[in-house]
């Protein structure tokens, strides 16, 4: 990046026409690629301050990343998908909230905050994939920043993939809209949701709506994502056992198969004055998680202090089918349909599977065996 460049003019260089837009009176649009749906006019950035609009038209990011690695598919945390394996983990700049605590904020916040310098890398589509399949990765993963600013460049990118077998995964604060969803669909397999309290207020301090998320869970489960949510518990933001039975409660309305980990905080970027999860405040919210009803809940973040809440068990006899200490898998007994070894009983996700039917899918969240699919035709121009 040369001396005389802002990073917003070398973002403004690497865009191209978006397809999550519609065309207003007087030049202006009106985006949907997430939840704020911003009326933007000319010569204005949206909310995200990566999508903007030329002349009438929305020029969207396109064609580097800001973050780049292989990471084991569990820190996403994916624990229902592909078990041991990794995922090809790519991010660009920007997001639609601002929380104060974020642990990406050098890629989320790049255009915000000037301390955050991740300065873009060209890449193609191909050359992404092509070293997916040379780190013998069966995900690849749009992460790091908010990934429905960045829709279009992430379909891209995952058309690419699924055009070489491989699968596609969202890490998001699911912020989104059903015009989103429904342009993601045909290349997103997994997606995880942050979903950060269940306070209104406290999600507008964030930049965002609650019920704009809690509409998307509902929107992902019943279009056949697999869906699991992450709760970051923080001391004195929402941690209060009501609220963290309000979440548990609401996940288990929408499916009882949905994965839920509840997450360890530790001070990061402009929250530094509070103090880390305790223990017994993270195995409160699992507690709270399963009395609920949810059959799959998980502590993380605290790896070997939380017991049986970083294993999978089986819904029905209670095998640990998949032990685990952090993201390190210790044991995998769970057959490659994704039943239980012990009772033969279902675990719902999204297992690699070998022949027979596809697995029955339980009401919700449904149990998805990912067998060869066709290449979808490509989305709108």
């Amino acid at each position: 990046m040369a001396a005389a460049d802002t990073l917003e003019s070398v973002l403004a260089r690497r865009t191209c026409e978006g397809v999550l837009y519609e065309k207003l009176a007087d030049r202006k649009v009106r985006c949907v690629s997430c939840g704020h749906r911003c009326i933007i006019s000319p010569g204005r950035p949206g909310i995200c301050k990566v999508r903007f609009n030329r002349e009438g038209v929305l020029y969207v990011p396109t064609g580097y990343v800001g973050a780049l690695q292989c990471d084991p598919i569990e820190k996403k945390p994916f624990f229902h998908a592909f078990p041991g394996e990794d995922a090809l983990s790519f991010g660009m700049l920007g997001c639609d909230l601002h929380c104060a605590y974020c642990q990406n904020w050098f890629t989320s916040q790049a255009l915000r905050d000037p301390a955050s310098m991740a300065p873009p890398e060209d890449v193609t589509p191909e050359g992404l994939v092509d070293l997916a399949v040379a780190r013998h990765a069966p995900v690849v993963a749009s992460t790091y920043n908010e990934p429905l600013i960045t829709s279009e460049w992430a379909v891209a990118v995952l058309r690419a993939a699924r055009a070489r077998g491989l699968r596609g995964a969202y890490i998001s604060n699911g912020n989104g809209t059903p015009e989103v969803l429904d342009y993601l669909r045909p290349w997103v397999d997994l997606y995880k949701v942050d979903l950060k309290g269940f306070d209104d207020q406290n999600y507008r301090r964030l930049g965002g709506v609650l019920a704009n998320v809690l509409e998307t869970i509902r929107g992902l489960v019943a279009r056949g994502f697999w869906v699991e949510i992450v709760t970051l518990v923080i001391p004195g933001f929402n941690d209060s056992p009501a609220e963290l039975t309000r979440i548990a409660e609401f996940l288990v309305s929408v499916s009882p198969d949905l994965p839920w980990h509840v997450t360890a905080f530790h001070p990061d970027y402009k929250m530094t004055e509070r103090d880390h999860t305790p223990v017994e405040t993270l195995l409160a919210a699992a507690e709270a998680g399963e009395r609920a009803g949810l059959r799959y809940v998980y502590a993380g973040n605290l790896p070997g202090q939380v017991g049986r809440w970083e294993d999978t068990r089986c819904p029905a006899c209670r095998t640990p089918v998949v032990r685990r200490r952090g993201y390190r898998i210790l044991a995998n007994t769970l057959r490659r349909d994704g039943t239980c070894p012990t009772c033969s009983s279902r675990v719902a996700g999204f297992w690699w599977g070998e022949g027979g039917d596809r697995p029955a899918a339980p009401a919700g969240n449904p149990t998805r065996r990912p067998e060869p699919l066709p290449v979808p035709p490509p989305p709108r121009a």
